[in-house]
């Protein structure tokens, strides 16, 4: 479930660019599809000025689409730089927590950033939200406290503190810890 909300967030507020590219795309579909129909319904020169037209049109757009995010500026293909400062307090590198599965409570501190409740796309440095990642999978979207049921094992954590776009800052802001599980000792 957090994965599609993870993916929810990212997709449903794509850059202005993005909506320009898109929009040039199916437009430039479009003048194909057009092209195709008046060749094959229209004879003389008037068809074939049409499907030339058409095809340039469509050649147009296809190019305009693929450059524009070159050419808007390093908004659209940079990300922002953060300040901001991340550690994981808990939990601690080589801690064994005990279980099967373990509560494992997750502290982390943040310095020189905030965290906002809100998703949107205009992006202010030093503000954004908390990715977790268990292992390499997304397993939360939180706060500074949490905690995560862990099966036992050796298990990588990371945190990140990502923009309020949900995108990682440049250079990404985030900190990982390697921590293990064990089952409760005469478990079997």
């Amino acid at each position: 479930m957090l994965r599609v909300a993870h993916l929810i967030a990212h997709a449903v507020f794509p850059a202005p660019v993005v909506f320009t590219s898109e929009g040039l795309f199916f437009v430039g579909m479009g003048a194909v599809f057009g092209a195709y129909r008046v060749a094959h319904h229209r004879e003389g020169t008037l068809g074939r000025v049409a499907v030339v037209g058409l095809g340039l049109a469509a050649a147009g757009c296809f190019s305009v689409a693929t450059v524009l995010p070159f050419l808007i500026g390093p908004g659209s293909l940079s990300r922002p730089t953060s300040t901001g400062q991340l550690v994981i307090v808990s939990p601690r590198a080589g801690e064994i927590f005990r279980g099967d599965p373990a509560t494992v409570p997750v502290s982390l501190r943040l310095s020189d950033a905030t965290i906002v409740p809100i998703t949107t796309i205009h992006v202010v440095p030093n503000e954004g939200h908390i990715h977790l990642y268990l292992d390499g999978s997304i397993v939360a979207m939180t706060g500074l406290q949490t905690s995560l049921s862990v099966s036992p094992g050796t298990h990588t954590l990371r945190a990140e503190f990502v923009a309020s776009d949900h995108g990682p800052f440049r250079p990404p802001v985030h900190t990982e810890v390697t921590f293990e599980v064990q089952p409760r000792e005469g478990a079997a």
